[in-house]
C-alpha cells in the first residue's frame, strides 16, 4: 500500500505484531479518526496482522510516505512505542488518549505532542472511547458449546462442530457471549446456580447451542436457540428438539454456513421470538418424572403400581 506525501499513520498498541484490539482502542481510534475526517485530514490506519490480516501492518507502513504519526490509547512506555521514535524520526508524533506512567521513559519523551488521558500531576481527561462515533446496535448471541460426551465414541464430531460454529459465527454481525452450563460456586467467572444462568441467557437475542440443556434453557427462557446435533446420526439434541416441536436444528452431517445463517435469521426473527416464548408451557408438560412415584410404587409393592409403572415406560 502506498500512500501519497503529507498523510498521517494512525496507530497504537493494536498496530503491533503481537498487539490485542480491545473494544476500547478500536473505540478511541474511531473517535480519533472521526476528528481526522472532520478536517479532511488523509491518514492511514496501521493494524495487527493477528488481528486484521488484510490490513495495512506497521512493519509495510513506509515513514517516507508521512508526514505525521499519531499514537492512539493505551500506556506510553516500553522499547516497541520508544522504537517508534527512531523509525519515524521524520515525522511529527503525536500521542492521544495515554496513560503517561513514567514521563521521563523515552516512550514518552520522544513525542512532540502528548495528549494525555491521565498523567501525574495533570487532571485526568476521559477516555477517547467514551465520545466515538455511535453505531449501530447489533443482536447478542449467545454461544453455549460442549467438548465432552466422550460415550458416543466413533459418532462424536463435537470437535468439528464447535470449529465450525464458532468460524461462522466470527462472519457474522452477532456478539457472541460465550456461556457455560456447568455451575461454580467458587469461580466468580461462572454462573453459580441455575437462576444465575437463566438470567444470563433471558439477555440473549438467541442462542448456538450444541448442549441438549442449551437448546432446552434457551426455550425456557423464551430465547430462540439454533441447536447443532454433535453426534452424528443424530442424538439427544435431535430428540429433544423432537420434543420440544423446535425446528431450529442442524445435523452434524449438513452442517454449513447457509444452514446456519438461514436459522439464526430466522431465530432473530419477531416469528422465532413469539414461538421461543409460546413454548414456556412445554413446562408443565408430560416428562419421566410424572412416571416415578408409580415406579418406585413398584419397587415398594405399592398396590397397582405395576401397571402405572409399565405406561411409564419404567
Amino acid at each position: 500500500m502506498v500512500s501519497e506525501v503529507g498523510r498521517t499513520l494512525v496507530t497504537g498498541w493494536f498496530s503491533f505484531l503481537d498487539g490485542e484490539a480491545t473494544a476500547g482502542d478500536v473505540l478511541a481510534l474511531r473517535r480519533v479518526l472521526a476528528v481526522l475526517d472532520g478536517r479532511g485530514v488523509p491518514y492511514d490506519v496501521a493494524w495487527s496482522p493477528g488481528f486484521r490480516p488484510d490490513g495495512l501492518a506497521l512493519e509495510d507502513a513506509r515513514p517516507a510516505d508521512y508526514e505525521r504519526l499519531v499514537f492512539v490509547c493505551g500506556p506510553l512506555h516500553g522499547p516497541l512505542v520508544a522504537g517508534l521514535h527512531e523509525r519515524f524520526a521524520g515525522c511529527r508524533r503525536v500521542a492521544v488518549g495515554v496513560s503517561v506512567i513514567d514521563p521521563d521513559d523515552p516512550a514518552v519523551t520522544g513525542f512532540d505532542a502528548v495528549l494525555a488521558r491521565d498523567a501525574a500531576g495533570r487532571a485526568p481527561a476521559a477516555d477517547l472511547s467514551l465520545r466515538a462515533p455511535a453505531e449501530p446496535r447489533t443482536p447478542v448471541v449467545g454461544l453455549v458449546l460442549t467438548q465432552g460426551q466422550r460415550e458416543y465414541g466413533a459418532r462424536r464430531a463435537h470437535g468439528e462442530v464447535a470449529e465450525r460454529v464458532t468460524a461462522w459465527l466470527a462472519d457474522t454481525r452477532c456478539a457472541p457471549v460465550v456461556l457455560e452450563t456447568r455451575l461454580d460456586t467458587s469461580d466468580g467467572r461462572l454462573c453459580a446456580t441455575p437462576a444465575q444462568f437463566l438470567s444470563a441467557l433471558e439477555r440473549m437475542d438467541a442462542v448456538v447451542t450444541d448442549r441438549l440443556h442449551g437448546l432446552v434453557l434457551a426455550l425456557r427462557a423464551g430465547v430462540p436457540p439454533v441447536a447443532v446435533d454433535p453426534v452424528r446420526g443424530g442424538a439427544k439434541v435431535t430428540a429433544q428438539a423432537r420434543a420440544c416441536g423446535w425446528p431450529a436444528v442442524v445435523p452434524a452431517e449438513r452442517l454449513d454456513e447457509r444452514r446456519l445463517d438461514g436459522w439464526l435469521a430466522w431465530c432473530l426473527g419477531r416469528g422465532a421470538r413469539a414461538a421461543a416464548v409460546r413454548r414456556r408451557w412445554l413446562a408443565a408438560a408430560p416428562d419421566p418424572a410424572d412416571g416415578l412415584l408409580p415406579a418406585l410404587g413398584a419397587v415398594t409393592g405399592a398396590p397397582d403400581a405395576g401397571s402405572d409403572a409399565d405406561q411409564a415406560g419404567l
